[in-house]
């Protein structure tokens, strides 16, 4: 999706003009007092403000149907809330980028999925390690699969400038003059993907944790082997100031410990494993070839229920796979596969009618939605919905109180979704107001189109949402600027 981007190596001129504004009337307050410039934790106490740089990556931080979402986004905007003050997000185009933010103190740390190699831990700090991923060597499913570097002599390989990748290759190339590649700016690693997915180069470089969402967007890449088997991430910080690194130390241990880390890091990574290669390929073929003379209706539908379009147009894909004249063995029928009761009760007169099953199982999911308790939280209150819109809203409601039984919270997806299955045992049906279900279906249901919604939020750039969504978030993005 279209997002605010920096100069390499450095914040825009605006970006640069707000840290330095708030750093000096901070600083001035400060230096009336002491004869030593003030820590990094003090200059945070002061401006009320924690300035993180990040990079626009679905492994970092980008703008989701709610607004600023991705691990780093969380992890970072957790840790603000530890110290008491508020998260402010300002784009970098590059890890380096990120790192040189951190360096000249425009920013208080850098949470962008940072490699911590041996030569950056020379001239920055570095908080503990929170993941480990290797570098893939990636390229076109159809091609003769490299199995070493002497494969990529003479071919086309590219990887973003002055990244841990191009270290890499310039490692192996000292030692073998053959092996060429080009080192690229102004790109991020899904530009890099779609040049091996249309043939422009052969092979990149990349995370393992890039690869594993990247290839929804490109299912036609593959990787060929690893360059480095384990690297290390972690959050980057002044290496003159180590005011903030127990601070820092201590967060991650308290997160680990409560099983946070995982949960976050789980939430982003776990629909990325279950890759299916033929499905991701048909929804990228049908987001180009269908989607287009649908968008209007979807858009049209968030207008009228207030849902964001690029989920509606997941439960469209997921039902009919964007077919206005799918039915199915059991009589639903239509974009959304409407029942005739429901088609009735929200009414569409033609299930068929693709505009008007699209705003139907709009407003459909709104009822369903509506029978929620406010209490719970978003984005619980939705993919409880989606569960209530696939298997029926009672069944969902025997699954809460199974889940609360069980000593679960009824409130939270992921405790409901391991008591849906239930619905399908007798031991455990029988129990119920309603009785059997297929209490597996509808967890297979709003896990696919999560995964789905994922993909559009990145392939269908909208920035009149994102400002809406921008302007919505607790937390400030400070606006980058295009060469």
């Amino acid at each position: 999706m279209d997002m605010p981007k920096a100069r390499p190596g450095l914040l825009p001129r605006g970006a640069r003009r707000t840290f330095r504004i708030a750093g000096i009337v901070a600083l001035s307050l400060l230096l009336g007092t002491c004869s030593e410039a003030p820590s990094v934790l003090h200059q945070i106490r002061a401006l009320g403000v924690l300035k993180v740089v990040t990079r626009n990556s679905p492994t970092a931080y980008y703008l989701g149907v709610r607004g600023p979402a991705g691990p780093e986004y969380e992890l970072a905007s957790g840790f603000a809330r530890q110290l008491g003050v508020r998260a402010e997000f300002a784009i970098a185009t590059s890890g380096a980028a990120a790192l040189a933010e951190v360096m000249y103190n425009r920013a208080h740390l850098a949470a962008a999925g940072i490699v911590a190699t041996d030569h950056r831990r020379d001239t920055m700090a570095f908080g503990p390690v929170y993941q480990r991923v290797r570098q893939h060597v990636v390229q076109h499913a159809k091609g003769r699969v490299a199995t070493s570097l002497e494969d990529l002599r003479g071919k086309a390989v590219e990887v973003i400038a002055r990244s841990t990748h191009a270290v890499s290759l310039r490692s192996a190339a000292a030692a073998d003059p053959a092996l060429q590649f080009r080192e690229v700016t102004g790109v991020d690693q899904l530009d890099l993907f779609a040049r091996v997915s249309s043939r422009a180069i052969d092979f990149t470089v990349a995370d393992s944790t890039e690869f594993s969402l990247g290839r929804h967007f490109h299912p036609d890449l593959r990787v060929a082997f690893d360059l480095e088997e384990s690297e290390e991430i972690a959050w980057a910080l002044r290496a003159n100031d180590a005011s903030l690194e127990p601070l820092v130390q201590r967060y991650f241990e308290q997160i680990e410990a409560d099983g946070t880390l995982a949960e976050i890091l789980g939430r982003y990574y776990s629909t990325a494993r279950k890759f299916d290669y033929v499905q991701s390929l048909n929804f990228v073929r049908d987001l180009h070839e269908r989607l287009p003379t649908l968008r209007d209706f979807f858009e049209e539908a968030t207008a009228d229920t207030g849902f964001d379009w690029r989920l509606l147009a997941a439960i469209g894909y997921q039902e009919s796979k964007w077919d206005a004249d799918a039915v199915s063995m059991t009589g639903v029928r239509g974009i959304m596969m409407l029942t005739e009761d429901t088609a009735a009760r929200v009414g569409v007169l033609d299930r068929l009618d693709p505009r008007a099953s699209i705003l139907g199982g709009a407003r459909y999911l709104i009822e369903v939605r509506d029978k929620i308790p406010v209490r719970v939280a978003e984005p619980d209150r939705t993919w409880l919905a989606l569960a209530g819109y696939n298997v029926g809203f009672g069944h969902l409601e025997d699954a809460r109180i199974l889940t609360q039984r069980h000593g679960g919270n009824p409130d939270l997806w992921n405790d409901v979704r391991t008591h849906l299955p239930k619905l399908a045992q007798e031991r455990w049906y029988t129990q119920t107001r309603r009785g059997y279900a297929r209490g597996w279906e509808p967890v297979t249901f709003v896990e696919n189109i999560r995964q789905y919604l994922e993909v559009l939020v990145w392939m269908t750039g909208d920035p009149d949402a994102d400002l809406r969504l921008m302007a919505e978030s607790p937390a400030t993005v400070v606006p980058g600027g295009s060469d």
